[in-house]
């Protein structure tokens, strides 16, 4: 039975989210977890590493060009995640929310021509000023990273506040989210929405606008030599924006 969209969106505004058994799963249930996993978008964590493989720009990184693709490909069973949460209700759900403009992705592709791929990537709803990350995958090394980095650094571009994770991994972790009461939780939640669920303050798109305003600066960085849906934007500015400090 295909989800009530006005009723997703509450549910979000109050903290809970939807779930599956498993990919075949006909029915979902709610969720409400007793310690919610955020990533404080001041605080994330950038690896040498990682800052390393953003300056390089190894991935060409954009975001809602393939949003459908991003979901089937988080829904699909990987040899650590033998079944996945996202049934076909929730995935039909989520496509039909990124009409409406709420909901988005991220995407990291690798070669050119016909051997581009898309290796990793993340999709998520924005509502108000916070956006709930729902999953990622990764078919390369550090392409899910890469996907959250530039969430991170279009999210504070973008004048979001909060970084829903909702539940905590070790992989999260070494990105720098933490975990908080279902309390603290609410609190950040409620500051997040002041202005209505349906009000949206904030600006996914802010960095593409960042990236148009600045294509004519002589002051510009450096074009990769990567495609990139922001124009200019480079790994290295994403490196940047996610370590200053407000």
């Amino acid at each position: 039975m295909a989800i009530d969209l006005p009723i997703l969106l509450r549910a979000y505004a109050v903290g809970l989210f939807p779930m599956a058994d498993d990919r075949r799963a006909r029915s979902i249930y709610w969720v409400e977890p007793e310690k919610r996993a955020i990533l404080p978008l001041d605080g994330f964590h950038l690896s040498k590493s990682l800052r390393k493989t953003l300056r390089a720009d190894r991935f060409e990184v954009t975001a809602n060009t393939a949003f459908s693709q991003v979901v089937a490909l988080c829904a699909e069973s990987a040899v650590d995640r033998p079944t996945t949460w996202i049934n076909a209700d929730i995935e039909e759900a989520f496509n039909r929310l990124h009409r409406r403009g709420l909901a988005h992705s991220i995407e990291c592709w690798s070669g050119e021509g016909e051997e581009r791929a898309l290796v990793g990537g993340l999709y998520g709803l924005a509502l108000g000023r916070a956006f709930f990350g729902e999953s990622m995958f990764s078919r390369a090394a550090d392409a899910s990273k890469v996907a959250m980095a530039w969430l991170v650094g279009r999210l504070r571009v973008g004048g979001f506040t909060l970084l829903d994770c909702q539940f905590m991994t070790p992989h999260l972790a070494s990105l720098g989210a933490i975990e908080v009461s279902a309390e603290a939780y609410s609190g950040l939640l409620g500051d997040a929405l002041a202005d209505g669920a349906e009000a949206l303050s904030a600006d996914f798109g802010a960095l593409d606008a960042l990236s148009a305003a600045s294509d004519d600066s002589a002051e510009r960085p450096a074009r990769s030599a990567a495609r990139t849906v922001s124009g200019p934007v480079s790994g290295q500015l994403i490196a940047q924006l996610i370590t200053q400090t407000s």
